[in-house]
């Protein structure tokens, strides 16, 4: 009873990030799974089932709120559904020994690219509300939906922060489209994984108990992505893509860093992330404060600055 109670506080916890930030609930669950001992096969599957629930209430929490674009979900959701089967079906012979390391360095490019382009520019604006090509939105959905099956999570650290980087979307949209296709590569790795392990593996309490935790945060992550600023969110989302990818290269076999430098490392990390994040919300506040329309002048009288004297009665 204690482990399902901390699977379901875990999922809530992962949720309500995965939800604010557009990211991280297939890996800090994955993680979780790993460190109990589950095989990589059945923890992936376990965190999709748990995800067919999670996501749909999620999905609808953000459109409750306005937060996702339809189009770009069929367009990046249908091929990640894709290669979510693709990568179900061969995870059992598939190496990502090499792939995983190559994939976090160029998501670590992209993490730092939204991270500097958000802190130091804010939203950008020059190409804010064109549409998303088809022709970018499919591999990129292949690719995500591949990765995210093999992986037990990639779709978010993928998909998000090429979708910000595009700088076509607001932060909110990016997160609430992809939590919302995500409902589409949950269902179809999970098809993928019960075709090919059956039920080998699975605690179907596990898969519940990640799944009330999530139900609990979706819509609570859904209303808090409305009420961060742009600004704010894509500092905090370039944060959490630099960290997570550091951790994974420091710990592959390309680098396999000592605990010294590692630790170092991350102290340099969080400290950065932690400027950027302050500097944000410094400047979102100057902003704010700038743009705020000026209160009316008081002449004292009743009258305001903005109204024509009264001629005097003679």
């Amino acid at each position: 009873m204690r482990t399902l109670v901390l699977l379901a506080l875990a999922g809530l916890g992962a949720q309500l990030v995965d939800g604010s930030l557009g990211m991280a609930y297939g890996v800090t669950s994955t993680t979780l799974l790993l460190a109990m001992g589950t095989n990589p096969a059945a923890a992936s599957a376990t965190v999709h089932l748990a995800e067919i629930g999670t996501t749909l209430m999620s999905g609808a929490s953000h459109w409750r709120f306005g937060n996702v674009d339809w189009k770009v979900v069929a367009r990046i959701g249908v091929p990640g559904a894709v290669g979510a089967f693709l990568g179900a079906t061969v995870l059992s012979s598939l190496s990502t020994e090499v792939a995983g390391p190559l994939m976090s360095l160029i998501l670590l490019g992209l993490g730092l690219y939204v991270l500097s382009r958000f802190t130091l520019r804010g939203l950008p604006e020059e190409r804010l509300g064109q549409p998303l090509r088809k022709r970018f939105l499919s591999p990129l959905g292949l690719v995500a939906g591949f990765l995210d099956a093999t992986g037990g999570g990639g779709w978010g650290p993928v998909g998000t922060p090429a979708l910000l980087a595009s700088g076509r979307m607001e932060p909110r949209k990016v997160i609430g489209s992809i939590d919302t296709s995500e409902f589409l590569v949950a269902v179809s790795a999970s098809l993928g994984f019960l075709f090919s392990l059956g039920s080998q593996g699975l605690d179907w309490a596990w898969v519940a108990a990640f799944l009330v935790g999530g139900l609990i945060a979706a819509p609570i992550a859904a209303w808090l992505v409305r009420l961060v600023p742009p600004r704010v969110l894509g500092s905090a989302v370039g944060g959490v893509i630099i960290a997570t990818n550091v951790r994974t290269l420091l710990n592959s076999d390309w680098i396999a860093a000592p605990g010294a430098v590692s630790a170092v490392v991350y102290v340099a990390v969080y400290g950065l992330w932690a400027a950027a994040l302050t500097y944000s919300i410094r400047e979102h506040l100057k902003e704010r404060a700038t743009t705020a329309p000026a209160p009316l002048a008081d002449t004292g009288n009743g009258a305001t600055g903005h109204e024509e004297p009264v001629a005097a009665s003679r």
